[in-house]
This record gives structure tokens, C-alpha cells and sequence, in this order.
């Protein structure tokens, strides 16, 4: 089923297809997948390539562009471009806690979230490309997670791919998830440290927020318990372009005096509830460490751990100091689900998930070493989110990738740096730079 309108400047075409949930068993149950086609107005009867646009995550629908926004604009100029909202995300068969009790209870949940992996959505790619494409391989731009997916693409099924194209996205091919949090923790410290010295102000806001929130533990006008561990889980900004400074900002109006003293306001709890809910993409929450599971060993809630390994991101302890109280960064802990009244329902279902031991790999590195696909890869110097050093020894193990390293962006690169970055993957894949 499919339906076109227009925004300006382009065509927009709704499309809807049926894949199995289980691909290694193609006549059982199906979900549904929704991805928009989007091509520019001028252009809207060529006979274009396609570009595939996997989006980070995990359990983030595709963007919303309105018209050429961003790094779609350059795309237009030369690819009609699918926007694929992958599976539990977005408008296809969405995961959360109001679909995920149809499934059963907490054991058959989890066992259903297994297929929302990387492996799984590039076999979605796969079963929809013929209906698409006419079967014709594709341009992927994978962002992040997007990219994650694109390297198993590159092992899994390389002839659907005419070229293969990564944003800050370039994961460890074997890395625990307990390795993948042993060095965020350092790059965290990092960010922060160089957002303190830009606004040396927020040490002393911050300290006064967290011992406000030691003190009180409040409850958000939307359900929301912020504690102090979520509080400093803000520091998820400081991967962005803007972060620091949305950071700032927020920081500047925690406070506002009432008749009973001092309290956090309402603009600043509405601000920090939209940052900090998993409302919209309760999937990120729920399969965050699973997307690193790759053998035997469970990832057993590997943030929270690992996490004991650095006592001085300890809030208690920073205030019984005169130091500053570090943010953290992007982490998913047991309290997430106890704090958050989107989670609440779930939190069983994740423990579940989190004590799995029979994943499968992801990445097939004998495969990657004979790669055929011109692969180009934007590597960011300083990246909060994918450890550098882990990306570049990726990039090492995957014949024929060339690697764009620039400390000119931060993760989101194809957002802030639009066309730019697209036009050097391009280029850079093509061997014309």
C-alpha cells in the first residue's frame, strides 16, 4: 500500500510492507514495516538509485523532514531515498509498554524483542529491497546505530548494497558491552571537563541541584523520580553539536522561590522530563546493551556495573568534596525503568533481556576482510557515543573502507554538518577524494 503527496520541493511516498518477525522462520507471524520515499519534486519520474537511510538508536524512527532539510537535501540531487523506520520504531508494529503486553507477560516480551536486533533489520532490508528497488542494490546511510546495522549489512548481504556509507557508526566487531562502557566512562569525564570549562558557572549549579535532589528525590509533574543518577544522565547532551550549551541553559533557571522556599520550577522539570523520558523510544531503553550481545556472556546490566569502577562519578561523593559532580553519559541502568513511568511496566521484561546468553553474532569478520562494497566512514575525533579507537580498529578489518577522521563535528555530523558530510562519504566511496 502506498500513498504520495508533496511538501515543497519534494514527493513523499508512504509505503507499508509485511516481513516475518522471525526470518529464519518466513511463514509464522509477520510485523509491519512503514518507510517514506521521498524524491525531488523536479526529479519525481527519473529513474534514480535509491539510498537507504538507517537512523541511530536503537529505537528511533526515521526523521520527519519537512521538504530538504539536512544532509536529504545533497541526497535528492542524485537518489530517490527511503526513510525506513525500523522494526519496533516509529509506525512499524512500535515496542512499547502498551503494545508490548499483547505479547504475554515479562518472558514472552523478552523472547520477542530478541528480533529487534541489527541482524534482524537488515534481513528487513533485505525482503523489502526487491519491492522497492525492483531488486537492484542500494546506497546505505547508516548514522550510529544506522551504522551498526550497515557493517552487518556489509557481512550478512553485501550484493544488496551498491555502496555503503557510515556517520559515527563504525561498532566493535567483538567487544563486550562491559568493554564498550569501560571506555565511555573516560570520554564522559572528558565532556564534561571541557563543558565545566566553558561554563565554570554550572560546578557550583550543578552541586546545588544534585544536593537539592539527594535531599528531596522529587517527583516530576509528570510521574518522573529524579534522582540524582538521572539528573547527571543529562550529560547524554554533551555528544551534540549543541549540547553544552542546551546544557547550560538549562541549568541557568533550575530554581525558582516559593512560598516554601526554594524548588525546582516547572519550565525546568518540563525541560528535563522531555530529555530524560523514554516515552517515545522505550526500545533504545530495552535493547540498548543488547545491541553489543554477541556470545555466552550475559551483558547483566554492563553500564551499572562498569559504573563502580569509576567511584568518582559517585554524586554523593562529589558534594562530601569541593570537586565537581560529573554528568554521565549514554547509559541505560536498572533505575532507568524505575524512575520512568514509560518503563515502569517493562522493568522485569529488560531484567529478562539483560540475563540473555544465547546471542547470536553480529559481525562476520572473514567476511568483512574480503569486503567487495565501497565503504566510506565519517570517524569522529572525540566521540561520546562510539569509541574512536574501537571504530578505527573496525575500519582496519573491513577490506577497501576509507575513513574520514574529523574533529570538525561531533556524533551528530550528519545532522550539524548536513550536505558536507554526506557530499565527502560520497565522494570519499567513489575514490574522488
Amino acid at each position: 500500500m502506498s500513498l504520495s503527496y508533496r511538501q515543497p520541493g519534494v514527493v513523499l511516498t508512504d509505503r507499508r510492507l509485511t516481513v516475518p518477525l522471525d526470518h529464519d522462520n518466513p511463514g509464522g507471524e509477520t510485523i509491519e514495516l512503514y518507510a517514506r520515499e521521498v524524491v525531488a519534486g523536479a526529479k519525481a519520474d527519473a529513474d534514480l538509485p535509491w539510498l537507504l537511510y538507517l537512523q541511530g538508536g536503537p529505537g528511533f524512527g526515521a526523521n520527519r523532514f519537512v521538504g530538504q532539510q539536512a544532509w536529504l537535501g545533497r541526497a535528492l540531487e542524485e537518489y530517490r531515498v527511503l526513510l525506513l523506520d525500523q522494526r519496533g520504531t516509529g509506525a512499524s508494529t512500535p515496542a512499547n509498554r502498551q503494545t508490548l503486553p499483547l505479547r504475554g507477560g515479562p518472558r514472552e516480551q523478552a523472547d520477542y524483542l530478541t528480533h529487534f536486533r541489527a541482524d534482524a533489520i537488515v534481513r528487513d532490508c533485505e525482503a523489502i529491497r526487491p519491492q522497492i528497488t525492483g531488486g537492484a542494490p542500494w546506497t546505505v546511510l547508516g548514522q550510529s546505530f544506522g551504522g551498526f546495522c550497515t557493517v552487518n549489512y556489509l557481512a550478512a548481504a553485501p550484493e544488496g548494497l551498491r555502496a555503503a556509507l557510515i556517520t559515527g557508526g563504525l561498532p566493535s566487531l567483538d567487544a563486550h558491552a562491559d568493554d564498550v562502557y569501560r571506555a565511555a566512562y573516560p570520554r564522559i569525564e572528558r565532556k564534561v571537563a571541557a563543558h565545566y570549562a566553558r561554563y565554570p558557572q554550572d560546578v557550583e549549579r550543578v552541586r546545588r541541584i544534585v544536593e537539592y535532589l539527594l535531599r528531596h528525590e522529587p517527583v516530576l509533574n509528570s510521574g518522573y523520580r529524579l534522582t540524582a543518577e538521572a539528573f547527571q544522565s543529562l550529560g547524554i547532551l554533551l555528544g551534540g553539536s549543541e549540547g553544552s550549551h542546551r546544557l547550560h541553559f538549562l541549568l541557568e533557571n533550575a530554581f525558582v522561590r516559593t512560598a516554601q522556599g526554594f524548588t525546582l520550577s516547572d519550565a525546568f522539570q518540563e525541560e528535563v522530563h522531555g530529555l530524560l523520558s523514554y516515552a517515545a523510544h522505550p526500545l533504545y531503553a530495552l535493547i540498548h546493551e543488547a545491541i553489543y550481545g554477541q556470545d555466552a556472556r550475559p551483558t547483566a546490566w554492563a553500564a551499572e556495573r562498569v559504573r563502580g569502577e569509576f567511584p568518582h562519578f559517585d554524586a554523593a561523593k562529589a558534594l562530601s568534596g569541593d570537586g565537581p559532580v560529573l554528568f554521565t553519559g549514554e547509559s541505560v541502568h536498572p533505575w532507568t525503568f524505575d524512575n520512568d513511568p514509560a518503563l515502569r511496566p517493562l522493568r522485569e521484561t529488560a531484567d529478562l533481556l539483560a540475563a540473555r546468553t544465547d546471542w547470536a553474532p553480529l559481525y562476520d569478520a572473514s567476511r568483512l576482510a574480503a569486503n567487495e562494497v565501497p565503504v566510506a566512514a565519517a570517524v569522529y575525533h572525540d566521540d561520546m557515543y562510539v569509541d574512536t579507537a574501537h571504530a578505527l580498529r573496525t575500519a582496519r578489518s573491513i577490506r577497501g573502507l576509507r575513513t574520514w577522521v574529523t574533529d570538525e563535528f561531533e556524533h551528530d555530523g550528519v545532522r550539524a554538518g548536513g550536505p558536507r558530510v554526506l557530499d565527502r562519504l560520497v565522494a570519499l566511496s567513489r575514490d574522488e577524494v
